[in-house]
């Protein structure tokens, strides 16, 4: 019997069927070989970890040089140091920042200085034992006690550091000077009281406004 038309359909979907089943179950023994392939610790070249090398050209210990006229504070040289080392930052460079650095950190200090000095000497006017309406009599005994016992140091130091303003320490000289004028002490350093620093000391233009 000759097949039909329909016969001839369903022997060619049969076979389609066949082909594709071949071709379907071929790739399963490639996939099944790459589970193998990782099982035996054989790791693909793109899934290594990428490494970062460490900075490098930082010193195992910064010297640093202050530039003329300026100080480094110990404390912020430990915390810049240990920045700059983390960072891989060498020697020069390290220092070259410093060298930028130092004038406005000196700026910075000596404005923070001359506020402090000013908030001792507002503090020293309103004194109750000696400052208000007694403070230029008061500065007169200071000034007394500085001249008789003070040394050129002294004074200097005084002066340069701010301290001449300090309540406490004009305390100290107000009374030294009082007692001199009752015990009727003279000093023996005659002309003492001429030198610039001791003039500048205890006048009203030291006492900052």
């Amino acid at each position: 019997m000759t097949d039909t038309l329909m016969t001839e359909g369903q022997n060619t979907t049969n076979a389609d069927q066949q082909q594709a089943a071949t071709t379907t179950e071929a790739p399963a023994t490639t996939e099944t070989a790459a589970p193998q392939q990782q099982a035996e610790g054989t790791t693909p070249a793109a899934a290594k970890p990428e490494t970062k090398d460490a900075p490098q050209g930082a010193p195992e210990k910064y010297e640093f040089t202050p530039a003329e006229g300026y100080e480094f504070d110990p404390h912020t040289l430990n915390a810049f140091s240990e920045v700059a080392k983390e960072l891989g930052m060498p020697q020069d460079s390290a220092q070259k920042i410093l060298d930028k650095m130092a004038p406005a950190m000196a700026e910075k200090e000596a404005a923070r200085m001359e506020e402090i000095r000013n908030e001792w000497a507002d503090a020293a006017k309103a004194d109750k034992e000696f400052g208000g309406d007694k403070l230029t009599d008061s500065l007169a005994s200071a000034k007394k006690a500085l001249d008789a016992f003070g040394t050129p140091e002294l004074k200097t130091l005084l002066n340069q550091s701010g301290l001449g303003n300090h309540p406490d320490v004009i305390r100290f000289m107000v009374r030294a000077g009082k007692a001199i004028s009752e015990d009727g002490f003279v000093s023996g350093a005659r002309g003492a009281g001429n030198t610039p620093t001791a003039q500048s000391l205890y006048s009203k233009s030291n006492m900052n406004p």
